[in-house]
């Protein structure tokens, strides 16, 4: 049977669910949707899972060389039915390999981070790779090289593409275009805070919380946030809140080493109306990650109204706008005190407010026209 012919004018390829790479699925879905609404004829498509989902998730390794099967055997014959589509959008750079398979097509990918690579290539950056980790990471480096455009979340990630991509002659351009926010994070009425806060046993509403978002890597820096909370725990009655990954059993032993263990809640896997709540009547965002590609739960939090407690690094301090509680990652004591300093109403108000404004750079709607623009200046007529 012959392929399919295309209506789709631009087609957009995801990652592979079984990878878990959440944030990169929700920009995948953001952006599909806000092409449409922008009345783009455009197409989601992505590596699924046929033969890892054979495999127990017990046989971790069985189920990561099967999930390769998938994406790089499989997918590709599946991407031979697209044709007649104007542009080639790979959502996440990890899957720039696939660029391959369209010779003739203009190709954009969007480069949230480079850390896996730049800890491919040896530098520090949490992200150390294994043999095959490293040949995986210049492959995708290699396939960068030869795309028409990439775009960067961050100034701070596009000084990283261009120092590993390089300029030279046929090099693709590189632009900084911010994430949108894919759920429209905003402050609520308390009733709305109460009632979807109500749900979790555990969180005690009566007491004020420090809120953390993001998951078990080690760059998130989470058993610094045990430290720095647990430096502030004979000065307040306050909780703090886990959303994410479940916490390892290692932070669970810190925690109770710190006597904190007894304040912690842990909420796994939390859906945007639940953050949203969360970032509403949460204390503080305290986030001293070391190494982001952009730093979401930044901006969300911002936009609830929620300071924001960050590293004094880019990208973090860029996407927070110079209005976040900024520390150098090792000033623990600083960020605990910063914590402490947030209990006074007039502090509080003014982070509140200068977060509100900052939040507003980040539209899903101008993120998506910008793209647009980019798109037609590769030649793609709309």
């Amino acid at each position: 049977m012959a392929p399919t012919p295309l209506t789709a004018m631009v087609l957009l390829i995801g990652n592979f669910p079984l990878d878990q790479q959440q944030s990169m699925q929700r920009f995948s879905k953001m952006m599909l949707r806000e092409l449409r609404t922008l009345g783009i004829a455009a197409e989601l498509t992505r590596p699924e899972a046929h033969f890892a989902r054979l495999v127990p998730a017990q046989f971790v390794f069985l189920r990561k060389w099967a999930g390769y099967v998938d994406k790089l055997i499989i997918f590709p014959r599946r991407l031979r039915k697209f044709r007649g589509v104007d542009l080639i959008h790979i959502c996440d750079h990890s899957n720039t390999f696939y660029a391959k398979h369209f010779p003739d097509v203009p190709v954009v990918v969007t480069c949230h981070d480079l850390l896996a690579v730049r800890g491919a290539f040896g530098e520090e950056t949490d992200c150390p790779a294994s043999w095959t980790g490293r040949i995986l990471q210049r492959w995708i480096v290699a396939s960068l090289r030869r795309v028409r455009a990439v775009v960067c979340v961050s100034r701070a990630t596009a000084a990283d593409a261009i120092r590993l991509i390089g300029t030279r002659k046929n090099a693709p351009s590189i632009a900084v275009i911010e994430n949108g926010l894919n759920y429209k994070y905003r402050p609520l009425p308390e009733e709305k805070v109460k009632a979807r806060l109500e749900k979790l046993s555990q969180l005690k509403l009566d007491r004020p919380f420090v809120l953390h978002v993001g998951s078990h890597l080690r760059r998130k820096n989470r058993e610094g946030v045990v430290r720095i909370f647990a430096r502030t725990k004979d000065h307040w009655n306050a909780q703090l809140v886990f959303a994410g990954d479940r916490l390892s059993n290692d932070l669970w032993i810190q925690a109770r080493a710190l006597g904190i263990a007894d304040r912690i809640v842990e909420i796994v896997s939390a859906e945007s109306e639940l953050l949203e709540a969360l970032y509403n009547r949460a204390h503080a965002l305290l986030f001293p990650s070391r190494f982001e590609g952009f730093g979401w739960p930044i901006a969300e939090a911002q936009a609830c109204g929620c300071p924001v407690l960050c590293r004094d690094a880019a990208p973090m301090s860029e996407v927070a706008g110079g209005v976040a509680l900024l520390r150098d990652v090792a000033d623990e004591d600083g960020f605990a005190n910063d914590l402490l300093r947030l209990r006074d109403p007039v502090t509080r108000e003014k982070y509140r407010e200068l977060g509100l404004q900052n939040a507003t750079r980040f539209s899903a709607k101008r993120m998506a026209e910008q793209y647009l623009a980019l798109y037609r200046g590769l030649g793609m007529a709309a």
